[in-house]
């Protein structure tokens, strides 16, 4: 079994709030004392129990994070961000994914509030999350939405303009001469897929163009690949001239589609992503996409957090937007397509 604090006491010969002061405050405890109750922890293999410590304090030193695609390398890079911040606070960085399930994200949220976290950031799976996330605050979990508009004066985000990033895509579409442009992803009740969708389909009726939509059951390297194989299958003429994805990890694998398919990207069928993960530019064609400041996203959302959970309620509740921006490759640097 576990050595106890008291076990501690018994073998150094002093008191328990002696221990306690060693663990806690060693400066108040004579130097000799101090070795004699270090060297008893060693022998014993004693381990304090921090969760009971700070629950009893009120204070939680664990920060908790859930995404909606723990796999996804967007993510992977904006919890490498917030963990940055958090250890640097003397925090610890606890990871959920929703998997895109909204059950599985309320699974979640009703243990991370039994846990007591110190906070909570959060891209939530759809819109519907308004009061449980309240409930969270007002137990005194602060919570910050990444990747997302709050929507909510009282309540901090971090978001990307993805209007802005779906407007970049279709108009250096429009540049490099397509006019059939088709839109992969989903589920568009995404936000974020939303309004990637809505800003390119906005850009591309301003050139008196429409945007066919083809949508996906999810976000995936799969994914990608069914949507190719429903573009290949197209007659020539019924096949759009270029792809804007919602995801690099859909243009992946559209990528992947395409080629087995036989058509070439981009002489038969131009392709954009979105987020810039480094596999954007590793892709056996280096695929032109909309740049996201990832690692950021995270760093921000997690000072935010940080400095709410410190200021005990009285804080400036914040909403960051960063600008998307468009980084092109060889993707889209082929052959002119005329307008039709």
């Amino acid at each position: 079994m576990a050595a106890s604090i008291k076990e501690v006491a018994q073998r150094a010969g002093v008191s328990l709030g002696t221990v306690s002061n060693v663990l806690n405050r060693p400066d108040a405890v004579a130097p000799q004392t101090r070795q004699r109750v270090l060297e008893a922890i060693k022998e014993l293999g004693y381990v304090r129990n921090d969760s009971a410590r700070q629950l009893r304090a009120g204070r939680s030193r664990t920060v908790a994070i859930v995404v909606l695609d723990v796999s996804n390398p967007f993510f992977t890079d904006v919890v490498r961000g917030a963990e940055t911040v958090v250890e640097a606070a003397g925090g610890m960085l606890v990871v959920c994914s929703s998997g895109e399930d909204a059950a599985r994200e309320r699974h979640h949220l009703d243990l991370l509030e039994e846990q007591r976290v110190r906070g909570l950031l959060i891209t939530p799976v759809g819109d519907d999350h308004h009061d449980r996330l309240e409930r969270l605050v007002a137990r005194g979990i602060p919570v910050v939405l990444v990747d997302r508009g709050s929507g909510h004066s009282h309540r901090c985000s971090v978001a990307v303009d993805d209007r802005l990033g779906g407007r970049l895509a279709a108009e250096h579409l429009v540049e490099c001469g397509h006019r059939a442009v088709a839109f992969v992803g989903g589920p568009l009740a995404i936000p974020q897929v939303a309004d990637r969708h809505a800003g390119a389909a906005a850009a591309l009726a301003e050139h008196g163009a429409d945007l066919r939509v083809l949508e996906t059951r999810s976000l995936t390297v799969a994914a990608g690949r069914q949507a190719a194989e429903s573009i290949c299958a197209l007659p020539p003429a019924q096949r759009p001239t270029a792809l804007f994805c919602a995801n690099d990890l859909l243009a992946l694998g559209v990528l992947q589609g395409l080629t087995v398919g036989g058509l070439r990207v981009p002489q038969d069928i131009a392709l954009v992503g979105y987020d810039d993960i480094e596999f954007a530019g590793a892709a056996a064609v280096p695929l032109t996409s909309v740049r996201q400041p990832r690692e950021q996203l995270g760093r921000t959302a997690a000072q935010m957090l940080l400095e709410e959970a410190e200021n005990d309620g009285d804080h400036d509740h914040r909403h960051v937007v960063f600008q998307p921006q468009l980084v092109v490759r060889q993707s889209t640097a082929g052959a002119q397509h005329p307008p039709g």
